[in-house]
């Protein structure tokens, strides 16, 4: 067995804290990358080793040419809102081609028909129900408009009760079945994949979590917050993009990290991580021919499942909650086209209620100006939720036949969308982790777990959101606490 030794450490400022030599990330995604940056701006002398099992970065990221067109594969949006990605992004030479969506309007497909999407909503969560006329039937606005079916949580909560509830729920119980499922429901499901009624409200929509505690009407707690939200000096746009895509993004990194001195060893998959005396040890490689490495610190930055093998030794009960994480697989289904009329805004979403093929759809080419700037015609559709995995066993061709056919019927011209030039089936098989009720609880225990072992953590989408910027600043904590060395 190979070995790379491990360092004692050098030493903060004032002598007293050690701090680590030799510093391992384990996992190749933007989350991975972003952490093994953030080490070595903060330890320039430290060794930093990043471990990629595949012989592509950048995890579910990605950029390829479709149609003659260079389209992003994965997220092709970032949250603008909190800056840590967008930062990064600038950090490592993209600040010139951070962009904006050229529209903010969106549509829901819902009962055959492209209705506006509200505004003055919060996760689709109204301020003032009035705004989902249109949207809602007669009778699911008339439920909406007249309040609680229930007393409020405040008065139900007993102290057996969970200190968290699905959002899906208590959306119901103030709005009535319908919002849920016209409106919320494909929201979440936009970015989670997952199920209203299983999906966390500490988790996906934290802002809502003093109104659940105190028992203050919904509608009123949302009205406050979107007031606020209005009030801001100088919004900014809540999404950016990055021109030739998102994908670029990790692409960038890695060229940054590596011109620091990180070393990036792709197609090296970390089977195990157990703790020495001075460190860390990690084996890679085959089984018949296993090399060791030593590393003062490790950062563990792969999906729940993966982690919890890692961690099984070291932190077991770290581990068993990681595995408790469920994770839902999506596909991507992209079309090119010459020429083609869309409906105005930048795509729609589509209530699983109505039991379509596809959950939503983007008009590329028509939200970010320098796909249209190609003179082709861009537009996605995905496909897939949790545990909702019958379609995605369809091959691609039948796969892309039945998203273009659902794309037709919504945008409801039959020649609207003719054959495309091209297209593009992208799947990421367990992509998005579900952040069931109890998620925030079920991280603190995790972190807590992890942080008992002294140069040890942990980052990726399975703690604090799922979004470039949640996994750009999860990398950052995980970095600081590498880098301040122990406690």
């Amino acid at each position: 067995m190979t070995g790379q030794t491990a360092s004692q450490g050098s030493t903060s400022g004032d002598g007293s804290r050690p701090k680590p030599g030799t510093v391992a990330v384990i996992g190749g995604g933007v989350s991975g990358l972003a952490a093994a940056w953030y080490v070595k701006q903060a330890l320039p002398e430290a060794a930093v080793t990043v471990f990629e099992g595949s012989p592509r970065l950048g995890g579910k990221l990605a950029v390829a040419e479709v149609g003659g067109v260079r389209v992003d594969l994965g997220a092709e949006s970032i949250l603008n809102r909190r800056p840590e990605a967008v930062d990064l992004a600038r950090a490592v030479g993209l600040a010139d081609d951070l962009v904006h969506p050229a529209t903010a309007s969106a549509s829901v497909w819902s009962r055959g028909e492209l209705v506006p999407m509200p505004k003055g909503h919060l996760m689709g969560v109204p301020g003032d129900p009035s705004v989902l006329t249109g949207l809602l039937s007669a009778a699911g606005l008339r439920r909406a408009e007249a309040g609680p079916a229930l007393p409020s949580r405040s008065r139900l909560r007993t102290e057996a009760e969970t200190d968290d509830i699905a959002v899906g729920g208590y959306v119901a119980e103030r709005f009535g079945r319908e919002v849920v499922d016209r409106l919320v429901e494909p929201l979440l499901g936009g970015v989670y994949a997952g199920h209203a009624d299983e999906i966390s409200l500490r988790a996906a929509v934290p802002a809502l979590v003093p109104a659940f505690e105190s028992g203050q009407p919904l509608d009123e707690a949302v009205s406050k917050i979107l007031a606020a939200q209005a009030g801001a000096a100088n919004p900014k746009p809540v999404f950016a993009g990055i021109r030739g895509g998102v994908g670029r993004f990790p692409v960038a990194l890695t060229e940054s990290c590596e011109s620091a001195g990180v070393t990036i060893q792709r197609e090296t998959m970390v089977r195990e991580l157990t703790r020495t005396a001075e460190g860390w040890r990690l084996v890679s490689g085959p089984v018949p021919s296993p090399v060791a490495h030593e590393f003062d610190a490790v950062i563990v930055a792969v999906p729940g499942t993966p982690a919890a093998r890692l961690l099984k030794d070291a932190a077991p009960a770290a581990a068993a909650e990681l595995s408790g994480i469920e994770y839902a697989s999506v596909a991507l289904a992209t079309f090119v086209f010459d020429d083609a009329a869309l409906p105005a805004g930048s795509g729609f979403l589509v209530p699983p209620a109505d039991g379509r093929f596809i959950k939503a759809s983007t008009f590329s080419s028509v939200k970010w100006s320098w796909l249209g700037e190609s003179g082709k015609t861009v537009v996605r559709a995905s496909v897939g939720r949790h545990r909702e995995t019958a379609d995605l066993q369809r091959e691609d061709g039948e796969l892309a036949t039945l998203a273009l056919a659902d794309l037709r019927t919504a945008i409801g011209a039959p020649d609207a969308l003719g054959e495309p030039v091209d297209w593009h089936v992208q799947r990421w098989g367990g992509g998005l982790p579900q952040y069931a009720v109890g998620h925030v609880a079920r991280v603190e225990r995790i972190r807590s777990a992890v942080a008992a072992q002294p140069g040890l953590a942990v980052c990726g989408a399975a703690y604090d959101g799922v979004g470039i910027a949640a996994c750009v600043a999860s990398a950052l904590r995980a970095a600081r606490e590498i880098s301040a060395g122990p406690a």
